[in-house]
């Protein structure tokens, strides 16, 4: 009998994505987080400039550390990112994605981040190859792959996302790497346990927690998922 394998047994990190509550009710959000089994706040900048869309920024990241007990994963869907790392390492970021595609000195974004004293990660969109992460890879501590579109929730997984995931994991492996592989847009109930499988580290979830009737209950079912 081949022995029971660790690795098989971890927990895939949850990380509930702010985009999706009820900003009226915003500390009761947070505070359901802290209480309930999620491990991260997600928390997706927007400019309207990267994105079609603008969110929230600086300000709301403020209060939201007030409250926080867990760590604050910070996605910057913006332009020219490195002219506020310094603003989002303030108001509490611990974690901070920037995005490929924004970056044209992507080291420099990478090494500034951790400079700071964040953790670094950067989000691939879905028509990025992971082979643009190749010189990189050993510098991150998390790469966030978008499985929408980026700039508005609710959207329709991609496919492919599997396809990716596979690739990333096995570009980590080849370089020693340890990465954290982050999954952002149309996580379910129903797609969770074939993310991990595929080599998801950390499920992203939005609409999934926020839109149902337990959030708490639906946060321990991503959690309880191997």
């Amino acid at each position: 009998m081949q022995p029971y394998s660790l690795i098989e047994t971890i927990m895939a990190l949850i990380a509930p994505s702010l985009l999706a509550c009820n900003f009226l009710k915003l500390e009761e959000a947070c505070i359901m987080i802290n209480e309930s089994s999620a491990d991260w706040f997600h928390f997706d900048v927007m400019d309207g400039r990267f994105v079609p869309n603008i969110s929230f920024g600086l300000p709301i990241l403020e209060h939201v550390k007030k409250v926080a007990t867990k760590p604050l994963d910070v996605h910057l869907m913006i332009e020219e990112p490195g002219k506020y790392a310094e603003d989002f390492k303030k108001a509490g970021a611990d974690i901070l994605t920037v995005h490929e595609e924004a970056c044209p000195h992507l080291h420099r974004n990478i090494q500034q981040i951790k400079a700071l004293g964040m953790k670094a990660g950067v989000a691939l969109n879905p028509h990025t190859p992971i082979s643009s992460l190749e010189n990189v890879i050993k510098d991150l501590d998390l790469v966030l792959l978008m499985s929408v579109n980026p700039g508005f929730g609710g959207q329709q997984f991609i496919q492919q996302t599997f396809a990716k995931i596979k690739a990333l994991k096995q570009l980590i492996l080849a370089n020693n790497a340890t990465a954290l592989i982050e999954i952002d847009g149309g996580v379910t109930l129903e797609n969770a346990a074939a993310l991990i499988a595929a080599g998801a580290d950390v499920l992203v979830a939005g609409n999934t927690v926020f839109k149902s009737a337990d959030p708490v209950h639906t946060i321990q079912q991503l959690k309880l998922i191997v």
